[in-house]
């Protein structure tokens, strides 16, 4: 026998840019009832909430009424929020990075576990259908090395403080790390114009290396991923959602018409990607393991070991005096 269960009430803090797309998505997963949204900004507030049948509520009976909440504000603001929400035992998804203090990260997360409360950290990359099936493909390969762009121009529609390395360079970061499964042992980068062209290298335990680049400079939108292996070397584009596998091919000597020619010809493999939108992948898997008391795809614990590794990276960026490598340990 089938037995219904009530709807998940969800919630979402800070409307603005990133925000407003979680109410939407909210608005339409089954099972899920967006009971309510809060901004700072009233009128923005008003306007979301009636764009997606809800209410604009303050922050108290916001997270009275709410089962699960996603926090869509500035970083400086995580901390004090994912903090009420776990005060009101309601499971929270913090949209990346987890927060500005990694000290004050892993307070939330001990705070979390104390009161079963579940976080999940919001980096959607992981939830792009080309990713999950590149984890596939990659639990069957011997990795070498990992390289990343993610390249655009500056953002016309929002105002961004933090460097290309916090707000770019860190999907990479917590992809790579979710694929090799450990933090880098050792980490070098430059920086120009303040970090909004960064380039990093990583280097792990196990010798395989990672190269990546971020650019809010750079006019042209490039988001793409390499993976090189002994069999193969696997190209993933997050924009258009694609996977490629190159494998190699045997030489050969073939005869055209009395002459003998060379011939090495590279077979190419295009597995099957899943649609679907990233967030709302996210936001059902949110829901799943909040309702379920299951492990979040991206824990807290996945979005501290991330933002201990790419401020490290800025740190080291943005420092000329230092020296360019330094001991993860």
């Amino acid at each position: 026998m089938n037995v219904e269960r009530n709807p998940t009430n969800a919630a979402v803090v800070g409307v603005g840019n990133m925000g407003r797309h979680h109410a939407r998505v909210y608005s339409e997963l089954p099972n899920v009832n967006l009971v309510g949204v809060f901004d700072v900004d009233d009128e923005q507030a008003r306007e979301v909430a009636e764009d997606h049948g809800t209410r604009a509520m303050d922050m108290d009976a916001l997270l009275d009424a709410a089962d699960v909440a996603s926090i869509a504000v500035p970083t400086q603001f995580h901390a004090d929020i994912a903090s009420d929400c776990i005060d009101h035992g309601v499971d929270v998804l913090v949209e990346k990075p987890f927060v500005d203090d990694p000290a004050v990260g892993r307070q939330l997360i001990e705070r979390a576990d104390d009161a079963g409360v579940t976080i999940q950290v919001g980096h959607i990359e992981r939830f792009n259908p080309a990713i999950r099936a590149l984890a596939d493909i990659v639990a069957d390969l011997d990795v070498i090395a990992v390289e990343a762009h993610r390249l655009g121009p500056p953002p016309e529609d929002r105002g961004v403080d933090e460097s290309a390395v916090l707000d770019l360079m860190i999907h990479d970061v917590d992809v790579v790390l979710a694929m090799l499964g450990e933090a880098p042992e050792n980490v070098t980068a430059n920086g120009v114009k303040n970090n909004q062209y960064a380039t990093a290298s990583l280097e792990f335990g196990d010798g395989t290396v990672a190269s990546l680049t971020a650019s809010r400079v750079t006019q042209q939108r490039v988001r793409k991923l390499s993976i090189t292996a002994e069999s193969c070397r696997v190209n993933v584009d997050y924009i258009d959602r694609s996977v490629e596998i190159h494998r190699h091919s045997l030489p050969e000597y073939i005869e055209d018409n009395g002459d003998v020619r060379y011939r090495h010809e590279s077979i190419v493999e295009r597995p099957t990607v899943e649609t679907g939108e990233p967030l709302k992948n996210q936001l059902e898997s949110f829901v799943a393991a909040a309702t379920s008391d299951a492990d979040p795809v991206v824990s807290g614990e996945d979005g501290l070991r991330v933002l201990e590794v790419v401020r490290r990276i800025d740190d080291i960026a943005a420092d000329e005096r230092r020296p360019a490598e330094v001991s993860a340990r």
